[in-house]
């Protein structure tokens, strides 16, 4: 009824379809038409709408190969989904469009990193999020939050992989309402790996690190005593590595993004089990600015997840050029310390 009193719209659509309609060709309705009109108040316009049917979404041009249409329903009769000419419009998308180019290479990159130490998983990443050469946006969240125990440093299509967060966090949501816990960060990486796997060879692009922390509820009593329960009681830090063609990889120490070899030179001569959570933060910083600096796709700021038993906790935005000026003003001082010395 506010829709009716807002646009002046009356829900209902004419009798009338076409003017060759589909019962005057066959003997009978079917609900797979084109309606030439729609009925307003005090007004004369007209809403055009079509509704496609099986063999225009067997022309579809994406075909992942897990869809298999219906050839025969029974909602479709064989004779209602053959549609003369005449009786729709030319201008239809019968056929699939050909496909176009792109004006210049959609390359991207990024630079993202996890690691775990005794004070539990640490997830830092850039915000630069680029196309090809232009910078698309520069403060662009990349560690998108799963559960309150659960992060995800992502790589890829920006689209792609908020998608397909979503799509877990969903999952995740399901199982912990239907079993009374939280399913863990090497199942949750096995859920993922799975549900990717039939994109593979496709245009999709996701390559996550699933960083989370298991165990740590309160048991109610309701679900104990079973197997699963006392697999599911280990609790300490998890790192998965999870890739869209359904690569999953288990370890301490992850960098994903084109300036992944830069922060490595950092995290593989800074990055030990017994780091404090101060060393293990400037450690993390410090390796994204390296990647920055020598990477055109990464850059502007960064950000950092700490994840422990108690959940994740995210530390406040940094700019990186203030890592570049703390980087200066070291190399100035051991400058001068180096010319006073001499003389």
């Amino acid at each position: 009824m506010a829709l009716q009193d807002l646009c002046n719209f009356q829900d209902f659509f004419q009798d009338s379809l076409t003017k060759q309609s589909f019962s005057g060709t066959f003997g009978k309705s079917t609900a797979c038409n084109y309606v030439s009109s729609s009925s307003f108040r005090n007004s004369t316009s007209l809403f055009r709408f079509y509704i496609p049917v099986a063999e225009y979404l067997d022309e579809s041009p994406i075909q992942f190969g897990q869809i298999s249409t219906v050839q025969s329903s029974s909602a479709f009769s064989s004779q209602d989904s053959i549609l003369s000419s005449s009786s729709l419009p030319t201008s239809l998308p019968f056929a699939s469009s050909q496909s176009v180019p792109l004006p210049f290479p959609m390359s991207h990159g990024t630079t993202t990193l996890a690691f775990m130490f005794q004070g539990g998983v640490l997830a830092a990443a850039d915000t630069r999020s680029s196309c090809s050469g232009l910078v698309a946006c520069p403060a662009s969240q990349k560690i998108l939050p799963i559960h309150s125990h659960l992060v995800g440093t992502t790589s890829g299509t920006s689209a792609d992989c908020a998608l397909w967060k979503r799509i877990l966090a969903r999952e995740l949501r399901l199982y912990q309402l239907r079993n009374g816990r939280r399913l863990s960060t090497r199942g949750a990486a096995k859920l993922l790996s799975h549900m990717l796997h039939p994109f593979k060879g496709t245009e999709l692009c996701v390559a996550a690190t699933l960083c989370g922390w298991d165990g740590g509820e309160v048991d109610d009593g309701c679900h104990a005593g079973t197997e699963t329960d006392l697999r599911a009681s280990f609790s300490g830090p998890g790192l998965f590595y999870v890739c869209s063609d359904g690569t999953r990889l288990q370890g301490t120490l992850f960098s994903v993004g084109s300036g992944s070899p830069y922060a490595y030179s950092i995290l593989d001569q800074g990055v030990r089990w017994g780091l404090t959570v101060d060393e293990a933060t400037s450690i993390a910083r410090e390796a994204v600015y390296r990647a920055t600096h020598r990477d055109a796709y990464s850059g502007n700021c960064v950000d950092i997840y700490h994840i422990t038993s108690n959940g994740w906790t995210r530390r406040s935005r940094e700019d990186l050029k203030e890592e570049y000026y703390r980087e200066k003003e070291r190399k100035e001082k051991a400058n001068i310390g180096e010319y006073f010395g001499e003389t």
